[in-house]
């Protein structure tokens, strides 16, 4: 099924079926970013929300980009503050969102994305000098033990196209285009470190 198919599909039973992958990745996102958010703002899979209102407080201009009209809908209903711009875009693609940013977050899209290095290379024609590029993806452990966005709809399983990345392929894709790295962080449910971890999230910072 295509990503943005998927997500149109997905969008609206997204914020009521329980998704600890979702959930898990906004207290990573609030974390990884509480003293980090300001100035200018391009939020990634905004999708519906999660991350959208929280990041509007703390800066002065976001723009939130989807690829999906309906879980933009959805998150447009939620976020009405005036400096949130909302875009719908594929990040696979030329990005149209503008320059200038001092932080880019990316959560939870890249495991649709084949080609890490050309989302690096647009964050970092995106941001400023030493801007930041906040990445946060499900855990390639538990790609390889399986897991992928999946969900319900109208009574059948729905499985999104997936591509698998190592760790080493974010932190190369990362170095090739001028990115440095300030954080690597796991996050496991229940903070439970005896098992597999669910995400992964990066800091990059850009030098170039």
């Amino acid at each position: 099924m295509s990503v943005e198919t998927g997500y149109d599909q997905w969008a609206a039973t997204y914020d009521e079926v329980a998704n600890p992958t979702r959930d898990l990745e906004k207290e990573a996102c609030e974390t990884m970013l509480q003293d980090r958010v300001g100035g200018t703002v391009l939020e990634l899979g905004g999708g519906t929300g999660k991350n959208t209102g929280w990041l509007a407080e703390r800066c002065e201009r976001l723009v939130s980009a989807d690829l999906s009209r309906e879980m933009q809908a959805v998150a447009r209903a939620k976020v009405t503050a005036a400096n949130v711009e909302f875009r719908i875009g594929d990040v696979r693609e030329n990005w149209q969102f503008g320059t200038g940013f001092d932080l880019i977050t990316c959560s939870l899209i890249l495991e649709h994305v084949e080609d890490l290095g050309h989302i690096f290379r647009e964050a970092a024609n995106a941001l400023k000098p030493a801007g930041l590029f906040y990445v946060c993806e499900l855990h390639p452990f538990k790609q390889y033990a399986g897991s992928k966005a999946r969900f319900e709809f109208e009574g059948s399983e729905k499985v999104l196209e997936c591509y698998r990345h190592h760790v080493t392929d974010y932190t190369k894709a990362a170095a090739a285009t001028g990115f440095a790295v300030e954080d690597i962080s796991e996050w496991f449910d229940g903070g439970d470190r005896a098992e597999l971890p669910r995400l992964i999230a990066f800091l990059f910072r850009n030098e170039e």
